[in-house]
């Protein structure tokens, strides 16, 4: 009687299950795009995207000087310095991203998205036209493997979200569904977002230690036809692209050439700009676009200067500290070093005064929190953890400022005290520990980085006074990945772009794990429950209000944290190119950011 009440029980919650799950299941249809919250804005039957120019001409080329060099042409695994924008040109995913919009994406390998309202499960629809460039179609397989095989020895960036997919199947000839094992709106975007790779192309090959001899093959609109290792790569647009008529692609991939060329020196960078030998340049220093753009080709019109505003947050610039080694541990030394860094003279002498300081991860958005006493929803996600927050983070933190002199004595005073307090004082002119050990840093910076090394002849100066030794080492590109990667640094120049959907990835930047593990965006090695509930808030939110409380909460965390001496930056970005190459009246969200340029620019000789 007993076993025969437990298998009826059973038998019960086998059918409600099954009802909820069909009623899930039922509510579920396929659309044309998926937002973070609500609707994407465009519509099924959008022309194009609203930044791009469906009439835009193709032809021409563009030839941009890039920084530094490269050993890989494989975006997707952690060996080698590879040109980041190999990852955007060179590959394609089931769903493509609007940068006019804080977080929406439409269907381009996957002609449509299904998934129920809590977003346990998303399901895609192959486009069935979808080719990879040797013409072979793009599969389900194809689909599995890339995420099986990225999730697990791929780049880490895509690990996080491998461990929180519970399993992927094939429910069709053109259909894979994935289903999630964690509570996170999140994830139904993210697996549209995963280079798609052709499983055929690296049966029996070591995809782990590619590099320049497996160019991984995609379905995106450009393959890579020519390179010389180090110096340059070329991009050509496949004639046969099967994606033309998609209308995420209309007035995108308009080049018929794409080309890359590497210079070590920063200022050999330009100059082949200034000489004619490239198509733009990006600069970002705000003194140099006013003082060094008069040679002839701007003053004749061949060159023209174009500003680019945005709307997107300012992420973080600066020299990261490592607080793996254990002088960077104490807050208070790393307050020192902050007070020590005399801002307001480095900007005048680099910039002339003309850019403003950084003053928190996600300044220049709605996601940046809002100076003073942290309150409402922001203040209540805070509390829990307020053992754990350093000094500032409820109260407010405001970076210090100087009164612009050379000497910036008022802060050296405090930096002086900070210093004491940490057990690190002056004996015999230099500053010791209670084991006598010197305060030494190394700030590891890229050849060819003349900004970064003015700024650290100035500091090194201010530094001395305090009796602390900064040294600069100066590497090559591909060393400084490499160094970077394993965390080898005292500190380093740091730069982190920040979306306006911060989500998973802010784990990867910020989350524990990193500490240890090699290739993270952690290289602070920052250890916070306080940031690891807030990213778990951001991708677990039902509402946007929780969802913009989560970020000025981390916001706060992370500036309170003063693992960063940040520098400045813009909300517009500064873009000199040839006359022939154009883009768009509408300028997206974003602004200058992936998806622009080279994608959505054109050539016209006229």
């Amino acid at each position: 009687m007993e076993h025969s009440i437990i298998r009826l029980t059973q038998f019960f919650v086998a059918v409600i299950t099954g009802m909820a799950l069909s009623i899930g299941e039922a509510n579920a249809e396929p659309k044309h795009g998926i937002a973070m919250y609500g609707e994407p804005a465009l519509p099924h039957d959008f022309v194009s995207l609203p930044y791009a120019n469906p009439n835009a001409p193709k032809g021409g080329k563009i030839i941009s000087a890039e920084g530094g060099t490269f050993t890989s042409l494989n975006p997707h695994v952690r060996k080698g310095n590879v040109p980041w924008q190999l990852r955007f040109l060179a590959s394609e995913s089931l769903m493509g991203r609007s940068y006019d919009e804080p977080f929406s994406l439409y269907g381009l390998l996957a002609e449509s998205i299904e998934t129920d309202k809590d977003r346990l499960w998303v399901e895609f629809s192959l486009n069935a036209k979808a080719r990879f460039s040797d013409g072979s179609p793009v599969t389900v397989e194809d689909v599995i493997w890339s995420y099986e095989t990225l999730g697990t020895v791929g780049h880490p960036r895509y690990h996080g979200l491998w461990k929180k997919i519970k399993s992927i199947e094939k429910t069709g000839a053109l259909k894979v569904k994935f289903t999630f094992n964690t509570e996170d709106r999140e994830l139904a975007l993210l697996v549209g977002l995963r280079p798609i790779l052709k499983k055929a192309q690296w049966e029996g090959k070591d995809f782990v230690n590619s590099g320049l001899n497996d160019v991984p093959l995609s379905s995106a609109p450009y393959v890579i036809t020519d390179f010389d290792a180090g110096n340059y790569v070329r991009l050509t647009r496949n004639p046969d692209y099967w994606g033309t008529d998609v209308n995420f692609r209309r007035g995108t991939a308009n080049f018929d050439e794409i080309r890359m060329d590497f210079y070590a020196d920063g200022s050999v960078q330009f100059e082949a700009f200034k000489g004619g030998e490239s198509s733009s340049f990006r600069e970002l220093n705000a003194e140099r676009w006013e003082t060094s753009y008069n040679f002839p080709a701007v003053e004749s019109g061949d060159i023209i200067k174009s500003l680019i505003p945005h709307k997107r947050p300012s992420g973080i610039t600066g020299y990261v500290m490592n607080t793996r080694q254990s002088k960077f541990q104490d807050w208070r030394v790393r307050e020192a070093l902050i007070n020590a860094f005399n801002f307001e003279f480095i900007n005048q002498a680099n910039t002339g005064g003309r850019q403003k300081r950084i003053t928190s991860y996600f300044s220049n958005s709605v996601l940046a929190l809002k100076p003073g006493h942290a309150t409402g929803r922001v203040l209540e996600f805070l509390e829990p953890h307020q053992e754990e927050l350093l000094p500032g983070t409820i109260e407010g933190y405001t970076l210090p400022a100087s009164n612009g002199t050379v000497r910036n004595r008022a802060n050296i005073l405090i930096a002086d005290d900070l210093l004491n307090q940490a057990g690190w004082v002056v004996d015999e002119g230099k500053r010791k520990n209670a084991k006598g050990e010197e305060f030494t840093i190394t700030v590891l910076l890229k050849q060819g980085d003349t900004e970064s090394q003015s700024m650290m002849d100035i500091y090194q100066q201010s530094l001395e006074r305090l009796g602390i030794t900064l040294t600069s080492e100066v590497i090559d590109s591909a060393q400084y990945k490499e160094r970077t990667q394993v965390y080898d640094f005292d500190m380093a120049y740091y730069r982190r772009g920040l979306s306006l959907s911060p989500g998973n990835e802010q784990m990867l930047y910020w989350g524990a794990e990193g500490i240890e593990k090699p290739g993270t965006r952690n290289w602070m090695g920052m250890d916070s429950t306080a940031a690891e509930d807030m990213i778990n808030r951001l991708v677990t939110s039902n509402s946007h209000d929780d969802f913009l409380a989560a970020a000025k909460a981390l916001d706060r965390i992370l500036i309170a944290g003063r693992y960063v001496i940040p520098t400045h930056t813009n909300n517009i970005s500064r873009l000199a190119h040839v006359k022939e190459i154009k883009f768009p009246d509408h300028l997206p969200m974003y602004g200058d950011w992936i998806g622009f340029l080279p994608d959505v620019w054109w050539f016209d000789p006229n």
